[in-house]
């Protein structure tokens, strides 16, 4: 059985690979209601939660409950997907999937936060889950905020209160086996070489294109993420994603 690996006694060898044309007929017919379709559709999307569940593996999560809790999240996406709006299901089920994963991995955080600021997140994400099926793009704060009545502040602080601890040397870019880790980008002032740093990452910045730098500022300095900067610059969450990562790479061998 080499090769084999098995997570919740299903050989993920053997897992199927849906076409998109094939997954598209079956969204629809899973929309009029077709039970069959559905089941389908969970089945041949199951290497889509192994691939998101893996982003995940140094946390110390059995992967077998990561496993179930990113097939909730998976039948969500596919429950909740308009086929009508012309974007990819992975692009609309991989958030969903994610989004799923972090809620189990919150619950299960050791570090306590206070039961009115874990209501108020629990409201938020109720409420970003609703908007962003009835709008098919992730709500932005200002919006969930209004939703629920609240100032964006106290939406922002609950939400920031229940993020799980992440390690310094959790990697947030990866290509070619060249990898950014979060510590790359925690800035360090105790040196009295800062100075030069700056000027040369600020001169990194200017050889980028204004595309890139536009992504860039909406996603690190308004902090927005790559579905609300998709929304803002008119493109998809994918093409965002490419671009952010080839504007991130191109200052890192500026820097080098």
């Amino acid at each position: 059985m080499q090769g084999k690996v098995e997570i919740c006694g299903i050989n993920t060898a053997r897992l199927k690979v849906l076409k998109s044309e094939e997954t598209r007929e079956l969204l629809v017919k899973s929309r009029n209601g077709d039970s069959a379709a559905r089941e389908a559709l969970i089945y041949g999307n199951l290497r889509l939660v192994l691939s998101v569940i893996q982003r995940f593996g140094n946390r110390g999560e059995n992967p077998d409950d990561l496993f179930q809790v990113g097939c909730i999240g998976l039948i969500k996406a596919i429950d909740h997907f308009d086929v009508e709006q012309g974007v990819q299901f992975s692009t609309y089920g991989v958030p969903m999937i994610i989004g799923e994963v972090r809620r189990f991995l919150r619950d299960n955080n050791s570090v306590r936060v206070s039961r009115s600021l874990r209501d108020t997140a629990y409201k938020a994400i109720q409420c970003k889950e609703r908007l962003t099926a009835e709008k098919n793009r992730e709500p932005s704060i200002e919006e969930i905020a209004q939703a629920l009545s609240m100032r964006r502040e106290d939406v922002v602080l609950a939400l920031e209160a229940i993020v799980e601890p992440v390690s310094l040397y959790e990697p947030v870019f990866d290509h070619g086996g060249d990898a950014i880790y979060l510590m790359d980008q925690v800035g360090d002032h105790s040196g009295d070489g800062d100075w030069l740093e700056e000027i040369a990452v600020k001169q990194a910045i200017q050889n980028l294109s204004q595309r890139e730098k536009r992504i860039l500022s909406l996603r690190f300095l308004e902090g927005k993420t790559q579905m609300e900067v998709a929304g803002v610059i008119g493109i998809s969450q994918a093409q965002v994603s490419r671009l952010e990562k080839g504007a991130l790479n191109k200052i890192k061998k500026e820097l080098r």
